[in-house]
């Protein structure tokens, strides 16, 4: 990660100021980089340790910092990774442009890669992504939206990017079609239960250790896992009260609380959590033709651990 860094700071190096000022103030902010480090340790389980890897795993980043910076502007978000989003501090225009700079910087660097399965993994996979977001936009203050559209969304929003870049792990080792999948099936499984968990936090989590606001996604109307699931199991009471909720957004803290209770007392929470606990086990089911050595070791121990993450 400290060569993929490097990378990542020559990178960003533009002869407008205030594209560096923007860039270097998100990615410096932290995160979990867990895009890149699934590509390297594909790349390690398959036994691939050319430089590109470093290359990619930059690309990956910063698409999905390019991702970040759209999405807090959508949604109006002050606060990321616990200090103000880089919307907040500089304002949505150097947000959405810089985020661009990302986005063109990126598709820069696939090229030197010098392959062009690698172009159109990744190509796919910003082109899913962005369709997420507007289906995501469609969706929002739905409280009709079922098990079945939520996952279409996470998938093309959240685990494209983890899919392709496992993936690409896979193709930079140059593995079989069967291996490159079992790599793919993985990641979108591992971005599946992370997105799961995240929702999960969104109401049982620590506002510190998250580093963003507890009920944000209800405040901005979106209608996640937790909240399906309530809608399903609660009393006519409970369904009026989430999907007005739903329907209106930014609740009061009082109501904040009542929702919270409600999809708490359904067991709902409990629910999503063992949605997420089926995705990550058919992350691991997935890499089972995997050579055994510390790095599969890893990418088993990561999924495994993802249950158990509270911010």
């Amino acid at each position: 990660m400290r060569a993929v860094d490097r990378v990542i700071s020559h990178r960003l190096d533009s002869s407008v100021p205030l594209v560096g000022q923007v860039s270097h103030y998100i990615i410096a902010s932290g995160g979990k980089r867990l895009r890149p480090s699934l590509l390297l340790m594909v790349c390690g389980a398959l036994g691939y340790r050319g430089d590109q890897r470093f290359n990619l795993a930059a690309v990956v980043e910063f698409i999905h910092t390019a991702t970040l910076l759209h999405d807090d502007v959508v949604d109006a978000s002050t606060l990321r990774r616990g200090r103000a989003t880089a919307n907040e501090a500089f304002g949505n225009p150097a947000s959405v442009l810089v985020g661009d700079f990302l986005y063109t910087r990126a598709f820069q660097m696939m090229v030197d890669a010098g392959e062009m399965r690698i172009m159109q993994i990744l190509a796919e996979a910003t082109n899913i992504i962005a369709e997420g977001e507007v289906q995501q936009l469609i969706n929002m203050h739905d409280p009709s939206l079922d098990e079945a559209g939520y996952l279409r969304v996470i998938r093309s929003k959240t685990a494209k990017l983890f899919e392709a870049s496992a993936r690409l792990g896979a193709v930079l080792a140059r593995s079989t079609p069967a291996v490159e999948d079992a790599c793919a099936t993985y990641g979108q499984a591992l971005g599946t239960a992370f997105q799961v968990i995240d929702d999960v936090l969104d109401y049982d989590g620590d506002a510190a250790e998250m580093g963003k606001n507890l009920g944000d996604d209800l405040r901005e109307g979106k209608t996640t896992l937790p909240l399906i699931i309530a809608m399903q199991r609660g009393t006519p009471p409970q369904r009026d009260a989430l999907r007005h909720a739903i329907e209106n957004g930014a609740p009061s803290p009082d109501r904040l609380a009542e929702i919270v209770s409600i999809v708490r007392a359904t067991g709902a929470m409990d629910a999503t959590r063992e949605a997420a606990a089926a995705e990550a086990m058919r992350a691991m089911h997935a890499i089972g033709m995997l050579p055994s050595n510390p790095y599969t070791e890893g990418l088993l121990q990561l999924a495994a651990q993802l249950l158990q993450r509270r911010a």
